[in-house]
């Protein structure tokens, strides 16, 4: 997978999507990938995140990692989407940067993307599986192939058997309930590995 590029493009507010995204990373590095991972833009204002210590205390960590750019997606074979879920879908913040690629989709540079994505929520029930979902609605208007990871490897029992993405809840201390990070570096490789079968397949036809 030497020659597979993976962008990890994630929205976390107090830190649970950005380690889901770090996870990603190591994964797909082990399985060779070449991996960015890229944060979309904030849009709340500062007075919300400064009433929140645990928000701007994320905010301020994450200062280095670079913010996603259209570019980054086209150079990008495979991509996962890492955010939590707002009302049962993907924040505002994903949401607008997915609606700045129209460029990008006229010009047929997102077809046959390889894409996944995770997820995350409050309690066990709280919209998860509808956020990863609502996402690959719009893969499915990019003409990307989504590569969910149902369930070929044990790990996503451990993590709570999503089979349409790993996911996670998040307890009132802030910590993850299930245990998911070998899930998120299966869903990685196996999305990477994909990725890599799709590039050579397209370099022969």
């Amino acid at each position: 997978m030497a020659n597979v590029k993976l962008a990890v493009i994630y929205y976390s507010s107090t830190g649970t999507n950005y380690q889901l995204a770090q996870w990603a990373k190591e994964g797909a590095e082990a399985a060779g990938a070449e991996v960015k991972v890229l944060k979309v833009p904030e849009l709340a204002p500062p007075a919300a995140i400064e009433s929140n210590p645990a928000w701007k205390a994320h905010v301020d960590a994450t200062q280095h990692v670079p913010t996603v750019q259209p570019a980054d997606l086209e150079w990008a074979d495979a991509i996962i989407f890492s955010v939590p879920t707002r009302f049962g879908n993907m924040p505002s913040q994903m949401k607008q940067f997915l609606d700045t690629t129209g460029g990008l989709w006229a010009q047929g540079k997102l077809t046959n993307k390889v894409v996944s994505a995770m997820s995350s929520a409050g309690n066990s029930h709280g919209g998860q599986e509808a956020t990863i979902l609502s996402l690959y609605t719009s893969m499915y208007h990019w003409g990307a192939i989504v590569v969910a990871p149902g369930y070929t490897d044990p790990a996503a029992y451990a993590a709570g058997g999503n089979p349409y993405g790993t996911s996670v809840t998040v307890g009132q201390d802030g910590k993850m309930v299930e245990n998911v990070e070998a899930a998120v570096k299966h869903q990685a490789k196996r999305t990477v590995t994909t990725a890599g079968w799709v590039k050579a397949g397209m370099a022969q036809s």
